[in-house]
């Protein structure tokens, strides 16, 4: 499932109809198919977030959501786990993990399933 935010709109993604074709959007739907069941069972979907800028995919974990962004330009993927609400200083998503582009599709989707599972974020 894809889902597109734009000016605090968050609209569903019906069969691929209306969702953004760029690279990241394929890279992020790459990432999405190699995921593993339990990644899956977690509820992950592709969101296309225009206000925060980005393009990832989000976890629906027990701790709260986390989203595996896909890289701008030469920067890095990041794994980010967003906070309901903001903490004591005011941050409103802690940056868990970060990954180089060197590592294929698969090899991204595994090391994101291994770092949530071990993390305690999915069960």
């Amino acid at each position: 499932m894809e889902i597109q935010i734009t000016d605090g709109i968050v609209r569903r993604v019906r069969g691929g109809q209306g969702a953004p074709m760029n690279t990241l959007s394929i890279q992020a739907r790459t990432v999405a198919n190699f995921l593993p069941l339990l990644c899956q069972r977690a509820g992950a979907k592709i969101v296309h977030n225009s206000d925060a800028n980005y393009t990832g995919i989000r976890f629906d974990t027990h701790a709260g959501p986390v989203v595996l962004e896909m890289p701008t330009g030469d920067g890095p993927y990041r794994l980010v786990h967003e906070l309901i609400e903001p903490d004591k200083t005011g941050r409103t998503e802690v940056e868990l993990r970060r990954f180089p582009q060197i590592y294929k599709p698969q090899g991204i989707a595994h090391i994101t399933a291994e770092f949530l599972r071990s993390r305690g974020f999915l069960r």
